[in-house]
């Protein structure tokens, strides 16, 4: 049971203490359980969950949709997805939510926050960033704990329930709230193996004639690069036979010495300290990777993340 998701643990617990023969608000009964299904995509699971029937778990919601007069969740027999209301009615119950769990905090104090943080992070720079930046964190707040989920094509974070996620590079979910953490600088690696058969590039457009490793989601057949050095910039085309959609690919792939690949800083430190990729251009600059934290719940997340948001800050940002 995740608290933060749709009500704060102690009022949870309040629910369910009253849950049958008692007075309790019928509209936080219908926003627990149409959250619930919402998030996982499941009336029997829910009805489980919060020792429910099912049949009163369907009843419920079909009574919620009957009072805001929309239909919010879209019922098949082997699935059940928002619609465009249910979405919107899903991000004002979890802000509602974390108002609630605002209040807690605020009486309980800081330092005294407690519950789940859902965090989806992209898999190399949450390994290698995130990830080592969190014992401190947790250190600080032991009520705490983090569920993860990890990879780096950019799911609908509504529907995934994540209180938070990291993500690279643009953003394009304007109706989410946000704050950059870090802008993570971008190098040209190979690996000595290849250098060696085909030569070190000494000026950008020699890339052209060398194999890319490619980070293309839509597996494009090119990719363009920007360099810069002295205020000038430069463009070039790259090609490669190699293309990924996630992040550690590429890094097996150079050091596999199937290509040049631009990677971040972070990504590829420890690799380039131990001598398995080379660091190309090195007096040429590339347009750094932006790291964002996202939150689904729009512009102000509950207490707990915005702590996390703090604590990545202060860490990732100094980097």
């Amino acid at each position: 049971m995740h608290g933060n998701l749709f009500l704060p643990e102690k009022l949870y617990c309040h629910f369910a203490e009253h849950l049958f023969g008692k007075q309790m608000n019928d509209r936080w009964l219908e926003v627990t359980v149409f959250t619930r299904v919402a998030e996982s995509g499941s009336f029997s699971r829910t009805a489980q969950e919060l020792g429910l029937s099912q049949p009163s778990t369907s009843r419920i919601v079909s009574g919620l949709e009957a009072r805001l007069g929309v239909k919010l969740l879209l019922r098949t027999t082997r699935s059940v997805s928002l619609t465009e209301a249910g979405a919107a009615f899903l991000k004002g119950a979890r802000q509602a939510a974390a108002d609630l769990e605002d209040a807690e905090d605020a009486a309980r104090g800081i330092d005294s926050l407690r519950g789940t943080i859902r965090l989806a992070l992209p898999i190399a720079y949450g390994s290698r960033a995130v990830i080592p930046a969190l014992p401190g964190f947790l250190e600080r707040y032991p009520e705490l704990r983090v569920e993860i989920t990890m990879r780096d094509e950019r799911q609908n974070l509504v529907v995934a329930g994540v209180d938070m996620a990291i993500r690279m590079g643009t953003l394009e979910d304007s109706m989410f709230g946000a704050r950059q953490l870090a802008s993570v600088p971008r190098v040209l690696v190979a690996s000595p193996a290849y250098l060696a058969k085909k030569g070190v590039p000494t000026v950008p457009e020699d890339l052209a004639y060398h194999d890319a490793i490619l980070h293309e989601p839509n597996f494009a057949e090119k990719s363009t690069l920007k360099l810069s050095k002295g205020g000038v910039e430069r463009v070039v085309t790259l090609q490669g036979k190699v293309k990924f959609d996630a992040a550690p690919g590429i890094l097996a792939a150079a050091m596999a010495g199937l290509g040049i690949a631009n990677v971040t800083t972070v990504m590829s430190s420890q690799e380039r300290k131990d001598g398995k990729l080379v660091h190309l251009l090195p007096d040429y600059e590339l347009e750094p990777l932006k790291a964002f934290a996202v939150f689904p719940s729009g512009p102000k997340p509950s207490a707990k993340v915005r702590a996390l948001v703090t604590h990545l800050f202060a860490v990732l940002g100094n980097r």
